[in-house]
């Protein structure tokens, strides 16, 4: 089940998302996080996600299968007038065991509509290059825009290209979820 959770909710199971986060890091996902990831850090992040659920900038999707999270995606929405149309999908997790079930497809299908919902019609998200998600996103309907050099480090020191992709949603013709 997929559902939107609110900031005292993600406070509360602050632990469970950090065990997320903590899974995600550890298997290698892009989501913006160095190994090794320690479980206070990965507590605060999810604190500072829930202050921004208050504040009305983010929405949080979390899948729960008996009662355990596996899978979570945020999206970010642009807070200018001029872009009060605008939404960025990021954090894109699925448990590592629960990878290749269709999960992530889930996930993304929920936050398009979600963004429809909320009056959210440009979303846009990066990614390390090459990484499996790209198929993903392809396979959903999103354009890639292009790629930036250098963009995100990895635990060994290494800079990696990030691609940069956007997906128009419904009036401008483009599909919807």
């Amino acid at each position: 089940m997929i559902e939107r959770w609110d900031a005292p909710r993600t406070t509360a199971r602050a632990d469970e998302l950090g065990r997320l986060l903590f899974d995600a890091v550890n298997s290698g996902a892009a989501v913006g996080f160095l190994p090794p990831l320690d479980r206070d850090h990965a507590w605060a992040y999810w604190v500072d996600v829930a202050r921004s659920i208050a504040a009305g900038s983010l929405q949080l999707l979390v899948l729960e299968q008996e009662g355990e999270v596996i899978g979570a995606v945020q999206l970010r929405e642009a807070q200018r007038s001029s872009a009060a149309h605008r939404a960025e999908v990021a954090k894109l997790m699925v448990r590592s065991v629960h990878q290749q079930k269709g999960y992530g497809r889930r996930l993304m299908l929920a936050v398009q509509a979600l963004a429809l919902e909320r009056g959210r019609t440009t979303l846009v998200l990066d990614t390390r290059s090459g990484d499996r998600a790209e198929r993903l996103f392809a396979a959903l309907g999103w354009v890639k825009s292009g790629e930036v050099p250098r963009y995100a480090r990895s635990a060994d020191g290494s800079l990696h290209t990030g691609a940069q992709y956007h997906l128009l949603l419904g009036d401008q013709g483009a599909a919807r979820p």
